[in-house]
């Protein structure tokens, strides 16, 4: 059974996260195990850097710690078995360091159907797939 399970979550786009969410809260109770939810923020370009206030970086992570605890109270998880992250970066660079040093088994990742675009440029979910070192189950 998968004790330890990653769901990352884009936040520009819920909903896509949600059945992942379900899954993990149901893999997790009848594991005993745990829901980890991560949100990547990316990285702004340092040209943008003279245009933000000196604590912007800390108020972004603030509020997307704010929004992934509210997402987080409302798995059907007991509340010590569910924690959330937030971390910067590239989402799958970032994705695979956080299965690596939280000791993830499973990934359950929602996903978009594919699109030209992604067929053509590859998606955070592909790559994932490719690199982690653990299962992973993408979910549309």
């Amino acid at each position: 059974m998968f004790k330890n399970i990653l769901v990352p979550v884009d936040l520009a786009d819920v909903e896509t996260s949600h059945r992942a969410i379900e899954i993990a809260s149901d893999l997790a109770n009848s594991s005993g195990g745990t829901v980890r939810l991560l949100y990547v923020r990316s990285i702004l370009p340092v040209s943008y850097m003279e245009f933000v206030p000196p604590a912007f970086d800390e108020e972004q992570i603030e509020e997307t710690m704010t929004a992934l605890k509210a997402i987080a109270a409302d798995i059907q998880v007991p509340a010590e078995r569910v924690s959330v992250a937030v971390r910067v970066g590239a989402v799958y660079n970032e994705v695979l360091d956080e299965v690596e040093q939280q000791g993830i088994d499973l990934v359950l990742i929602g996903s978009h159907r594919p699109t030209m675009a992604t067929y053509l440029l590859g998606s955070n979910a592909a790559t994932i797939v490719r690199h982690a070192k653990c299962a992973v189950l993408v979910i549309r």
